[in-house]
């Protein structure tokens, strides 16, 4: 890997200005690094580690410029760095456009997204944010198609059973691998 997380951070800001939209890559960068141990290999070496991470960070990166070409700008850039493992990974985030998912990472990915915005929507309207959040909250939140009614839910469900992994263990995954960050996530509750 020859990209690395402070040139993939310079690359995210570039591009997406909104503190919203950098605050779901910084999310995901983080469940994603905890997938690697979870989703990954099975030894989860730093290299893995930080692949998984770059994925997280950067797979949103040119949506809010041109989100009529996303992602083929930050596929595009990640080729041309010798990235093709996280290029793919990418390109493969969202299940309609079709792309095939050959490895834990592009798995990871497709289960990770969604749901971290999703159990980020659900911090939001809590008064503690994530510190009480459980995996049932959300799970009944889920299943009301009027909350946070743009994370399509078809896509978290792909993921998880691509993963193997049951909705409710991985929704308490996501959430304990974002509770330490809640803060730097604003997702530590009303007045935090």
């Amino acid at each position: 890997m020859t990209l690395d997380r402070e040139s993939a951070w310079r690359q995210l800001c570039e591009w997406t200005e909104s503190d919203a939209l950098r605050k779901h890559a910084r999310a995901v960068e983080l469940v994603m690094r905890a997938a690697a141990s979870r989703y990954g290999s099975g030894k989860a070496d730093a290299a893995e580690i930080e692949r998984f991470g770059l994925a997280g960070l950067l797979h949103d990166a040119d949506y809010e410029k041109w989100p009529e070409e996303h992602p083929r700008r930050i596929v595009a850039w990640l080729a041309e760095r010798g990235e093709p493992e996280l290029a793919h990974a990418i390109s493969a985030h969202y299940t309609k456009w079709g792309v095939s998912y050959d490895t834990a990472l592009d798995k990871a990915l497709l289960a990770c997204d969604e749901l971290t915005g999703f159990v980020g929507a659900c911090a939001r309207v809590r008064p503690d944010g994530l510190a009480s959040l459980t995996a049932e909250s959300v799970l009944k939140k889920f299943k009301d198609k009027g909350f946070a009614a743009k994370v399509e839910r078809s896509e978290v469900l792909a993921g998880v059973e691509l993963c193997g992994v049951d909705l409710a263990e991985h929704v308490t995954f996501v959430i304990a691998a974002l509770r330490p960050h809640a803060a730097e996530l604003g997702l530590a509750g009303r007045g935090a």
